[in-house]
Formats: C-alpha cells, sequence, structure tokens
C-alpha cells in the first residue's frame, strides 16, 4: 500500500474543513470579507498547508514542527468562527457545529502528533492513515 499525504486523514478533515470556510466567507459583503474573511481563510488553509509541510520532512522532529504550527493555526480559526458566531456574521447553528468540528480535529491532530513524538525517525509507511 502506497501511503501519501493525500491518504493521511487528518489532512483530509483539514481541507474539507478549510474548503467549508472558504464557501462561508465566499458569500460575505466586502467589509466583512476583507477584515475577519481573509484572517479566518488564512487559518484555516494553514492547518492542512503546515501539516503537508510536515509530512514533507526528513526527520519527525522537523515534521513535529510543523504539526504544532498546524494545531495554532486550528485554533485561531476556533476563535475567528467565535468572534464570527458572537457578531452575527455566520448562523448560530452553523458557527456551533463549525466549532465542533475544531475539536474533533484538535483530538485527531494532538493523536497524530502523539503517535508522530513517540517515531524515532521518518518512514511514511509508520504514519496511520
Amino acid at each position: 500500500m502506497e501511503y501519501t499525504l493525500e491518504k493521511l486523514e487528518i489532512y483530509q478533515l483539514a481541507e474539507r474543513f478549510s474548503d467549508e470556510i472558504w464557501k462561508i466567507v465566499d458569500q460575505w459583503n466586502y467589509f466583512q470579507k476583507d477584515t475577519i474573511g481573509k484572517q479566518i481563510a488564512r487559518s484555516a488553509d494553514s492547518i492542512s498547508v503546515n501539516i503537508a509541510e510536515g509530512y514533507g520532512r526528513f526527520y519527525y522532529k522537523e515534521s513535529k514542527q510543523f504539526y504544532f504550527y498546524s494545531r495554532g493555526s486550528l485554533l485561531e480559526t476556533k476563535a475567528w468562527l467565535s468572534k464570527c458566531k458572537r457578531r452575527n456574521i455566520i448562523d448560530a447553528i452553523k458557527a456551533d457545529e463549525l466549532l465542533i468540528e475544531t475539536e474533533s480535529l484538535l483530538i485527531k491532530l494532538n493523536a497524530f502528533i502523539k503517535f508522530i513524538s513517540k517515531s524515532s525517525k521518518h518512514n511514511p509507511s509508520n504514519i496511520p492513515h
């Protein structure tokens, strides 16, 4: 079985999540897009791109740093979502769904980081997909 970034579950989930954020922001007015929209879209996109960059690194210790960046971007996105909910930019029900999704992603990303932390060297065939 060939292991690739695209088959990595946490990467797939992060990609779908950021695409969903993008679709929501795309519907906003200019002011909302220019202020919060750009920020939340960047932070949501940063989740998966940091996973990708970490996956491409040779050593797990180096990879892990990018997974920490990804976690930071996830928490930043969560903070933006909370702000959007308070300001009635995103419907409260939809915001709550997305906030729950951030919690689920955080649990999975933390588990992935924990797995990587226990690995002594980089070997993509050892990464659970």
